[in-house]
């Protein structure tokens, strides 16, 4: 048999082989809820991704959100049974890291399409946006620009919150007054205080059961947000309100982990990730920017969303601060 001849079968039959241990396989991926409810973006890539493995089984485990997925982890340590952790948001990154369970994506990078540069080689991104007052137009005609007028605002403006030891949205928030004040936080979380309407365990909650619910004007919530009232739901009513400090960017990640006996599969579903067939699923899935252009295949009421300057931390100096800025904020919401 000749070499050329001998060799492309030698590839084939490794393929094939591949191909069908892939297909008997089942790939665990830790994610949150909303990500695997009927109108997230999960079913949509459950089946892309089944069909692009020839028949494996992707299984999705919900939890609450990405402090739950870093808990979960924690928790379970070399026994975990994810092979894959989807949710875990740049915030989270380097108290995950330091768990010691996460192997190297081996993803090629150069499509991302991020508002800052990228080139960690566990965390790959899959979406980001920026954290963002969400505000009823019904109910507040004239939304505030600043955290100071929000701040001043009359006493009927009330806001919606999410704890920010529970929720990544409510550690988006802690962030981004920690960026936007320093040592005055504690101060403005004093003065905040009198705006709160409640604080939600998640982000969920605080949206779809207060928010939507019209039992506050304003929600912290995404810049993004308003794209699915827009497009799916064909209403203005729901805007994002920009504030003149910037907004806190959220980049949220998908990583291996390092002892799953699925490895291969895992390395495939990362690769995925930045696939059309995958980020098409996120404007009005996820409701967030994807981590690639997707040029016409974008919705066009992304082209109407506000486009706030982006404010971050380092993923090291959350993990060095977070438990301190928690404090902080613990503190000031005793009072």
């Amino acid at each position: 048999m000749p070499l050329k001849v001998y060799a492309a079968g030698t590839s084939l039959a490794v393929l094939l082989v591949a191909g069908v241990a892939q297909a008997g396989e089942t790939l665990t991926v830790y994610t949150y809820d909303s990500f695997v409810s009927e109108w997230g973006p999960g079913p949509g890539i459950e089946e892309a991704f089944e069909a692009r493995c020839g028949g494996c089984d992707l299984e999705f485990v919900a939890l609450p959100g990405g402090v739950d997925i870093l808990q979960r982890l924690r928790l379970e340590g070399e026994d975990t049974a994810a092979d894959v952790v989807l949710g875990l948001d740049m915030n989270l990154m380097a108290e995950a890291r330091s768990l010691d369970l996460l192997a190297p994506h081996g993803v090629d990078m150069s499509a991302l399409d991020l508002p800052i540069a990228w080139d960690d080689d566990t965390f790959l991104p899959y979406d980001w946006g920026h954290f963002a007052f969400v505000y009823d137009t019904e109910q507040l005609s004239e939304p505030p620009d600043s955290f100071e007028a929000l701040l001043e605002a009359p006493e009927d403006v009330k806001v919606i919150l999410q704890d920010p030891r529970t929720s990544v949205t409510g550690l988006g928030l802690l962030l981004w007054i920690k960026k936007v004040y320093g040592e005055r936080a504690p101060e403005v979380w004093t003065r905040l205080q009198k705006r709160v309407l409640t604080v939600t365990n998640g982000w969920s909650q605080a949206y779809f059961s207060l928010f939507m619910n019209g039992e506050a004007p304003m929600v912290l919530s995404y810049a993004t947000s308003p794209a699915y009232h827009m497009a799916v739901e064909g209403t203005d009513r729901y805007q994002a309100a920009e504030f003149e400090e910037g907004h806190y960017l959220q980049v949220e990640t998908a990583a291996t982990v390092a002892n799953s006996e699925r490895t291969e599969l895992a390395r495939d579903f990362l690769a995925f990730v930045l696939t059309p067939d995958f980020q098409r699923h996120i404007p009005l899935g996820n409701v967030m920017h994807p981590a690639i252009d997707l040029g016409e295949d974008m919705p066009a009421v992304y082209d109407r969303l506000i486009a706030p300057r982006s404010l971050t931390f380092t993923p090291e100096e959350v993990q060095a601060h977070r438990r301190e800025w928690i404090r902080e904020w613990r503190n000031a919401f005793a009072q």
